[in-house]
């Protein structure tokens, strides 16, 4: 590859890893970094680091998501690394008071499924995919104290969390102090060249950048990406909130919730999750951001692309095909899963109790509210008595916009 070649591609890459970005740290560098590795056919290594603190991973991972198979594309080597040791720290980013850490067994819990739920996303089969335990477990007390050692309690409450809760008085504990070192130390073990994250991630990112320096190592470039909103569109996307849109959820629910969102957040949804990827849905969105398209349709497509990229496109249409005979047009899904219960001795069987046997509800108090908030019907009549009792008979059951279920009580 000629010079002038080089440095043609070397600017077609940096053209594709900008876009949609909010801040690039150490462009210039990374400029001269992947003009050499193009020269001497290496790829760079590319970190994004994600805690397992929950289970699941939500729509809003996606961003970062993207940008990191947006690398993968370019020849580079991804590297997903679960923070299964950061986790038991607990990342106080954008935390008002103290995280509580995670027993290791609850965060070897919420791993286990972590590698599937970027598959979605990601081909795992040539990423690399790390746990921070394999070298931080390994780390001496001295060693761990000398990395600590690498800057001063001055710098970690510039923080914007950290200095907010200091001036209002609220309680930090050490071991939050603590995660930014360890976060910074992964991308010396990992040699990283260019590190991910969200907005909320930027002072860990450059901390990095710092450690990386100490340890003789070029600093990796740092490349943040916006937040993405909830479905209630106030709080940033986040399962605790219960505004999330899961990995995992089935594709009519991910494309109900995003139905469901408003049209401002859905201009939000559109410019953060498009990744170059959806030109003609951002044009669309510039046209309804002025007052001149169709805002259903807009949101439709937005749905459809969203359902595709995670479930891909036959569940896509097939997700629009029940939206608009349950939801729109009030019908019934084609298929139901149809069950059996038993009274035993009893004359009937609570309403609670069976919306959440058959699994219509995740739990006894989910029901309660549902059924209190008038989204259970019986037969297609509305119940709103949480007391409410079920003879023996079949019933066609339904919890909220999407799930249903029939049942014969015996």
């Amino acid at each position: 590859m000629s010079a002038s070649t080089t440095e043609a591609e070397v600017e077609r890459q940096l053209d594709e890893i900008r876009v949609g970005s909010v801040e690039f740290y150490g462009e210039d560098e990374l400029r001269e970094r992947l003009t050499v590795a193009l020269r001497e056919k290496r790829p760079l290594r590319v970190k994004l680091g994600m805690d397992p603190s929950s289970p699941d991973l939500h729509l809003g991972h996606t961003v970062v998501l993207m940008k990191l198979r947006r690398f993968q594309s370019l020849g580079h080597t991804p590297i997903f690394l679960v923070g299964d040791f950061t986790a038991r720290i607990g990342d106080p980013s954008g935390k008002k008071k103290t995280r509580p850490a995670l027993s290791a067994e609850e965060v070897r819990e919420n791993a286990r499924t972590y590698v599937d739920q970027v598959s979605r996303v990601l081909d795992v089969s040539s990423a690399e995919v790390r746990f921070n335990s394999e070298w931080m477990d390994a780390m001496s007390p001295a060693d761990f104290v000398r990395l600590c050692s690498r800057q001063t309690v001055a710098r970690l409450l510039e923080r914007d969390d950290f200095a907010k809760r200091y001036a209002s008085e609220e309680p930090i504990a050490v071991h939050e102090l603590l995660y930014p070192f360890v976060q910074a130390y992964d991308s010396v073990a990992l040699e990283a060249d260019v590190e991910l994250g969200g907005t909320d991630q930027t002072f860990n990112l450059l901390m990095g950048r710092e450690i990386q320096r100490h340890y003789g190592q070029a600093p990796q470039a740092v490349l943040t990406h916006p937040l993405l909103v909830g479905t209630d569109g106030q709080e940033k996307m986040s399962k605790s909130l219960g505004n999330s849109i899961g990995l995992t959820d089935a594709a009519e629910d991910v494309y109900g919730k995003v139905m469901s969102i408003s049209d401002v957040s859905m201009l939000d949804y559109v410019r953060v999750l498009s990744a170059g990827e959806w030109p003609v849905l951002e044009q669309d969105a510039e046209r309804v951001a002025r007052g001149q398209g169709d805002a259903m349709a807009l949101k439709q497509a937005l749905a459809r692309a969203i359902v595709a990229r995670l479930h891909g496109e036959r569940a896509a249409a097939e997700a629009e095909a029940h939206f608009e005979r349950v939801v729109r047009s009030r019908g019934l899904p084609a298929e139901i899963a149809e069950h059996e219960l038993l009274t035993g001795e009893r004359t009937h069987l609570g309403l609670l109790e069976v919306l959440e046997a058959l699994g219509l509800t995740k739990s006894r108090s989910e029901a309660r509210r549902l059924v209190q908030q008038g989204a259970v019907q019986v037969d297609g009549a509305r119940v709103d008595d949480p007391t409410y009792g079920l003879g023996t008979g079949d019933y066609l059951l339904r919890a909220g916009r999407r799930r249903f279920a029939r049942v014969r009580i015996r």
